[in-house]
Parts: structure tokens; sequence; C-alpha cells
């Protein structure tokens, strides 16, 4: 009975303060676009249930949660936030997203997985056709 009064609820457990940016819920908030700080190309972005904290994921990429490593799988819940399974073992067949920042070209590897290598070679391969448009036949009216 000792600790009853140690037992509320509070909006945001020190814990999450520190483990939200390891897990990579540093996405800009709305109304701003969501859109990669870093490279720039456009993501889907979720709430998590950090309070106040949203996580890019790649848009339209669902993969089997075995494929990706620990603490990079992400679902999403029934109440549309996602949510990390970190080291948990999914279950069979369990679909998850991947986060954008495993993905991004702009920012250094964090792993070895073949796949997620390429996938960040093709991130690098859009946005530098978004923003890296020809010089030539374009002409300085200035």
């Amino acid at each position: 009975m000792g600790d009853a009064e140690n037992t509320e609820n509070r909006p945001d457990h020190l814990t999450h303060t520190f483990r939200s940016p390891l897990e990579g819920t540093t996405a800009p908030r709305p109304p701003a676009p969501p859109d990669c700080p870093y490279c720039d190309l456009p993501q889907d972005r979720y709430s998590t249930h950090y309070a106040d904290h949203w996580v890019l994921l790649e848009p339209r990429i669902l993969v089997p949660a075995h494929t990706l490593p620990p603490r990079r799988r992400w679902i999403i819940t029934p109440d549309g936030a996602a949510m990390n399974l970190w080291d948990a073992e999914p279950l069979p067949g369990t679909l998850c997203r991947i986060p954008h920042r495993i993905a991004c070209p702009c920012l250094p590897s964090e792993d070895h997985w073949r796949w997620v290598s390429a996938l960040r070679q093709y991130n690098g391969q859009r946005a530098q056709r978004l923003f890296n448009l020809p010089d030539e036949g374009f002409t300085d009216t200035g």
C-alpha cells in the first residue's frame, strides 16, 4: 500500500523523453509537411504513443517483420499511431513499416542489410531527380 501515491499517470514519462529519439521519433510536427529534414523526400508521418512525437515511415512499403533488424520494426496500431516493436519477436506473418531514417540517403547507414542498402540507394536517386535538375536547356532571362 505504500506505493499507491506514486502510480498516477503522467502525460510523458521521463523514459519516453530519452527513448523517443533513440527510436527515431523526431519527425516534423503538423502542420509542417511530412518531408525528411535531411533529404526532403516526402514520407508518411505517424503519431506515436510518445506524447507529441512523430515518426517518418517509408511510404507504401510493408515488409515481413523478420526481414527488418530489431528496433526498426514499426506497426500501425488500431488507433492509427505507429509503434516500434523494439526487441519483441513478431508473430509469424506480421508485416511492418520501415522507418525512413534507415533508408535516408543523407544519413549514415545504420546496418548492413542488403535490401535496406538498395532502398537507400533508390531514395538517393529519387532525391537527386527531384532536386538536382539539369542546367542545360534553361536560359536565364534576368
